[in-house]
């Protein structure tokens, strides 16, 4: 299979799709790879890297579009991208559509395959290929969230953990899955006041065992939930419904409760938001204030730390993309039911039921595909 990597042209993504090692894995088991030039400077790869592992270097996106039989990114194919997609190619990267009804109608009109990285399930209903940049983003929240709080980024001029004779900045994370377990083990390592939020007394227990001393956790109810928010300095939002958009658990309403200055980091804003206030932003831009409180909303944020981030991602997407490649999208689907999981789109036809369901499209189950 010819398989190509383009530059990544989202507002400040650095992050490729392959880095030189999977390019080689790829050409090992026989197939040919595209790259266009320049994908891989954001991570520190150079042309003359891929070529060394046996890739072709293309000059512009456009023609490995054209030609290539899948196509593997990072991030969701901006617009001028999905004009170029087209019907039996295979596009392999992170959609998140549940939240994006542009995109997923380019999707369905292109009659391209679709495999979305987000969706892709594991044993125990894990999502592997989401899990690294969640805990990239986990850990970057806590970054971007001090940051915010410098009375320089419009924040309260607080110190998350404090100095001797002066309180910590009190950090509630709203969510214990991944996101929500990086974020506080980061919080918690810098000395700040951390109480965790979660609805599954499992996962609260799991948090209480491991964080012990070092961490609270509460039920997620409205009135806990809205306790925290109101005592917060920084809160992470941190929650996840695969596949679907992410609930509204922070109201404009109690933003008024809240201490001016405080800051409210959105991991959740690929999926839409999970603050009613929520908006996307960018690298370049990555904050706004409403009522007085400091959103951070970059859609993209292990952008931002593109080298770690890209080798993270390819640790557990060159599998899959192996098997793609190898066996074909839908022979490597019906041998895997988890991959299976990832087609959100095939053929003109909306193929996750979450995303069928949050956009009004006819659901076409993978299986009757794979029949």
């Amino acid at each position: 299979m010819r398989v190509g990597t383009v530059r990544e042209i989202k507002n400040h993504e650095y992050r490729v799709g392959l880095t030189p090692e999977s390019a080689r894995e790829l050409v090992v088991h026989g197939h040919e790879v595209w790259v266009e030039t320049g994908a891989g400077l954001g991570i520190g790869a150079a042309d003359r890297d891929y070529e060394a592992a046996g890739a072709v270097i293309k000059p512009d996106a456009a023609t490995i579009f054209a030609d290539c039989e899948m196509v593997v990114k990072v991030k969701e194919p901006q617009a001028i991208e999905r004009a170029q997609l087209r019907e039996g190619q295979i596009l392999f990267t992170y959609l998140h559509l549940a939240p994006d009804p542009e995109q997923t109608a380019d999707l369905v009109k292109s009659g391209v395959t679709a495999i979305a990285y987000e969706t892709v399930t594991g044993p125990g209903n894990q999502l592997p290929l989401l899990k690294p940049m969640s805990q990239v983003a986990g850990r970057m929240a806590i970054q971007a969230g001090a940051t915010a709080l410098e009375k320089a980024h419009g924040g309260r001029g607080v110190l998350l953990g404090g100095v001797p004779g002066v309180l910590p900045a009190k950090v509630a994370v709203i969510g214990g899955g991944v996101v929500g377990f990086n974020a506080a083990q980061m919080a918690a390592g810098l000395g700040a006041d951390v109480t965790i939020l979660d609805r599954d007394p499992e996962v609260l227990e799991r948090l209480g065992t491991h964080f012990e001393s070092r961490a609270k956790t509460r039920f997620s109810n409205r009135a806990n939930l809205a306790d925290c928010v109101a005592e917060a300095d920084l809160v992470i939002g941190a929650v996840l419904i695969p596949g679907a958009a992410a609930p509204k658990l922070v109201t404009r309403d109690m933003l008024a409760t809240m201490k001016p200055g405080a800051v409210l980091v959105d991991v959740a804003i690929d999926q839409g938001g999970c603050f009613e206030t929520s908006r996307a932003t960018t690298h370049a831009e990555p904050t706004f204030v409403v009522d007085g409180i400091v959103h951070y909303c970059v859609a993209n944020m292990p952008g931002g730390v593109a080298r770690t981030s890209t080798y993270a991602l390819n640790n557990v997407t060159l599998p899959h993309a192996l098997k793609i490649a190898d066996l074909g999208w839908k022979a490597a689907l019906a041998a895997n039911p988890h991959l299976a999981e990832g087609l959100n789109v095939h053929a003109g036809e909306v193929t996750y039921e979450a995303v069928a369901r949050e956009l009004g499209y006819v659901w076409r189950p993978v299986g009757e595909l794979l029949a």
